[in-house]
């Protein structure tokens, strides 16, 4: 019956289902490309790292509110039935952190989608050890008579957990909006439509498109016009 424990299950079951998500992504992303996929699968990948990273971005905003209204009501006495949910949780998040602990980093330069991939499931536990942290040292501050423990640690929770994840989530957002690769100049692009301009029978080059599929995998698309003659005898 406590509203506590029933948000922190549901909180932790949702978490749960994404990093499985992030598990599934890993196992198809080696699926080879096929007629309905022809890029491949690889930015299965890109979007479990986006899923995580926004779900963690919740969780911040949450974190915040959650602090907002305990100021509010002017709570001075912790939850402490969530303490050993808490510590638990610690323990295996933990765990997960020492086996991601190379990607335990704010910002990674991505060279393939598993790097994203990897790193968010990093993040994920380790914002989840941030927040039960939190709630352990609030609750070892109230018992020391430290008034609104819970407000302050909350606060920084939420504070560490959003810059955190910012930059993951900054990252996937690009790939998936299919941001300019950002490992080759621009000026490279402009070097490239000269020289198939300067191609024989090359009239124009137009609407030249380059993006990032994958992390470390550029994809570009251009229009070529070419002379008439060229185009009559081609047909």
């Amino acid at each position: 019956g406590r509203v506590g424990l029933v948000s922190d299950a549901f909180h932790l079951t949702f978490g749960c289902g994404l990093l499985s998500f992030s598990l599934f992504a890993m196992a198809a992303s080696r699926t080879k490309p096929d007629s309905t996929y022809t890029y491949g699968y690889k930015r299965l990948e890109v979007l479990a790292a986006f899923t995580n990273a926004l779900f963690l971005l919740f969780m911040s905003f949450s974190l915040a509110v959650e602090a907002l209204h305990s100021f509010m009501q002017d709570e001075s006495e912790h939850k402490h039935y969530l303490i050993v949910s808490a510590v638990t949780n610690l323990l295996v998040n933990l765990l997960g952190v020492w086996f991601f602990r190379s990607y335990a980093r704010v910002n990674i330069v991505y060279r393939k989608a598993e790097d994203m991939n990897h790193h968010s499931i990093c993040l994920h536990v380790l914002a989840d050890s941030v927040r039960s942290a939190g709630l352990i040292l609030a609750s070892w501050f109230l018992s020391l008579g430290i008034e609104n423990a819970e407000v302050l640690c909350l606060g920084i929770v939420s504070v560490a957990v959003f810059m955190l994840v910012m930059p993951l989530f900054k990252a996937t957002g690009n790939v998936l909006l299919q941001i300019a690769p950002g490992n080759v100049p621009p000026s490279a692009f402009i070097k490239c439509g000269r020289q198939i301009t300067a191609c024989e029978d090359v009239s124009e080059v137009s609407q030249a498109r380059f993006w990032e599929l994958v992390p470390g995998h550029a994809v570009g698309c251009l229009s070529i016009r070419v002379s008439q003659d060229k185009f009559q005898q081609t047909c």
